[in-house]
């Protein structure tokens, strides 16, 4: 999407930045680690097929992709900014510009449960709440990936199907249902 290209998401102890070509080497390694692709349900892809993902992403108004870095710093080098990667958060608008399913994934194992995915999903609501009209924010998780299903309904997601035929749960959650906080917001320096 668009609306974040020039946008950096500060929270507590990670930052979001727009999903850019430079992240793409880093990304297509974690997407390498099979037991990550069934957690995520994502196909495998060659490097070449990663990078049209990304400018596909970059540019499609009903997908909105950041990634996630370890701190709040700016970056001062791409290099830099690659070293703090640790996963990415995806919004998708499938259905209507109001209805925004929501994707997060920590690729760097030393994050896992420490925190910030739920910093992460925090942000991302915040800010389509703050600049896109959605109203309901969803989650598709995989039968097998409780962790992720736990991770949702901590979150204040509620259950409301599951489907035998994907093999998925899906979780929703209201815009008022949360709390939302301040935002900040600063310019995206690549």
């Amino acid at each position: 999407m668009k609306i974040n290209q020039t946008c950096t998401l500060l929270g507590e102890t990670i930052s979001l930045v727009p999903y850019r070509p430079h992240h793409v080497p880093k990304y297509h390694g974690w997407m390498q680690d099979k037991e990550l692709r069934e957690l995520t349900a994502s196909e495998p892809l060659s490097l070449e097929e990663e990078f049209e993902m990304q400018k596909s992403w970059a540019t499609d108004e009903d997908k909105l992709t950041f990634i996630i870095l370890n701190g709040t710093e700016i970056s001062e080098s791409r290099e830099a900014e690659e070293s703090r990667m640790i996963g990415d958060e995806n919004l998708l608008f499938l259905f209507s510009p109001d209805y925004g399913e929501i994707n997060i994934m920590v690729a760097e194992k030393k994050f896992l449960r420490s925190g910030v995915a739920s910093e992460a999903l925090t942000l991302m609501m915040n800010y389509a709440s703050e600049k896109l009209p959605v109203v309901k924010f969803s989650a598709k998780i995989t039968n097998t990936n409780l962790a992720s299903m736990r991770f949702f309904e901590k979150n204040n997601f509620v259950r409301i199907s599951e489907s035998e035929v994907f093999q998925e749960t899906t979780y929703e959650l209201d815009t008022w249902d949360f709390t939302q906080t301040s935002l900040t917001a600063v310019t995206y320096p690549f």
